[in-house]
């Protein structure tokens, strides 16, 4: 079959003909592949910052934002059936006794490190024809939203950061907050932003944008407001929002402007870090500030990556939602499909848009 590879030692990616999987255990799944997401982690891995192939292999077969289609189950499974259309989780337990995150069905908080990730982590990916994987990780998806069924696992890390800060905020003894800042406004940001719409936030999405870009019009479909990072101060956002910041959503990947928001975060203030920076140079902080602030203002500040099966329900969900509520916004987040042949061509990062897609099969 054919797939895209990354040979870290070569450094080298191309279309590759790979050996097409076979269901080998009783629990297992196999799938036509449909969709493949492009996200930033790909384009990293594909300029060698990182990835790691299987042990024995020279070369990992990439993607993990993913959507199949179940063309075959072993016999003991009863988690999907053929036909069904499915998202695949990402990260697999590292199978450590000690660790009691992955022993409770919690890798995403694994404490080892020795977890392995489809597509990114010692486990081939899902930017192929066909894949085959443990049924217990799949995700069926309504026939309705197949065409947006990919932007389910970016959709799975706002899942996870919102959980969490609803968990944080039950230690408020009143209705919590209800204002939310997004800085950026890629996928992670505007599927974000219409998760913490449907939450019952009020969202204000920070972010440049071209002319002609769809990223405020989607902003503002959902109900939100865009706010132009080159035309709005960081005092100018806080006054408009009545002299607070409850709650930032981070999904840019920029430190020096996380950090210069975090500064601004007001009393029982939540800071969800979604981005990881490249290694650039060291940008100054002022720790006693962030210190003082974290301290007498009782702030919490968290970080949310990967994602459990039931972050990937809850995106299910939510993008039923969405797709009832903003349908022509939520199929703007995809910006451009190309043939599997041509999956260099996105990932170089020389593709414009909002979400790039490699589509496999129809």
């Amino acid at each position: 079959m054919k797939a895209i590879a990354v040979f870290p030692d070569k450094k080298e990616v191309r279309l590759i003909d790979h050996p097409e999987p076979k269901i080998e255990s009783p629990n297992q799944a196999k799938l036509k592949m449909i969709d493949i997401g492009i996200c930033g982690t790909d384009k990293e891995i594909v300029s060698f910052q990182y990835g790691t192939p299987p042990p024995g292999s020279d070369y990992l077969i990439i993607g993990h934002e993913s959507l199949g289609e179940v063309v075959e189950v072993g016999s003991a499974v009863t988690d999907v059936n053929v036909g069904d259309i499915v998202i695949t989780t990402v990260r697999r337990p590292c199978g450590n006794p000690a660790c009691p995150a992955c022993a409770a069905g919690r890798q995403d908080f694994c404490y080892t490190g020795e977890f392995t990730e489809r597509g990114i982590k010692q486990q081939h990916g899902f930017m192929a024809e066909f894949t085959v994987d443990d049924a217990h990780y799949m995700n069926p998806l309504p026939a309705h939203l197949r065409s947006v069924g990919v932007l389910a696992e970016p959709l799975t890390i706002a899942e996870k950061g919102i959980a969490q800060v609803r968990e944080v905020q039950q230690r408020l003894p009143w209705s919590g907050t209800h204002q939310a800042v997004v800085l950026g406004a890629g996928p992670v940001g505007l599927l974000g932003a219409m998760a913490l719409r449907v939450a019952g936030f009020e969202v204000w999405v920070y972010s440049k944008t071209a002319p002609g870009d769809h990223r405020q019009q989607v902003t503002e479909a959902i109900g939100a407001k865009f706010i132009n990072a080159d035309a709005t101060s960081i005092p100018d956002i806080v006054n408009e929002l009545g002299g607070t910041l409850d709650v930032v959503y981070e999904a840019i990947g920029a430190s020096k402007l996380a950090f210069d928001f975090l500064q601004a975060l007001g009393p029982n203030g939540i800071f969800v870090f979604t981005g990881v920076p490249g290694r650039k140079a060291p940008v100054e902080v002022d720790t006693d500030l962030l210190m003082r602030n974290l301290v007498l203002k009782n702030q919490v500040m968290l970080g949310t990556v990967n994602a459990p099966k039931e972050s990937f329900q809850a995106a299910i969900a939510d993008l039923r939602i969405f797709h009832e509520r903003w349908p022509e916004a939520l199929g703007m987040l995809i910006s451009n499909r190309f043939p599997l042949e041509n999956a260099l061509e996105p990932l170089s990062g020389k593709v414009g848009g909002i979400k790039n897609v490699v589509s496999v099969s129809s």
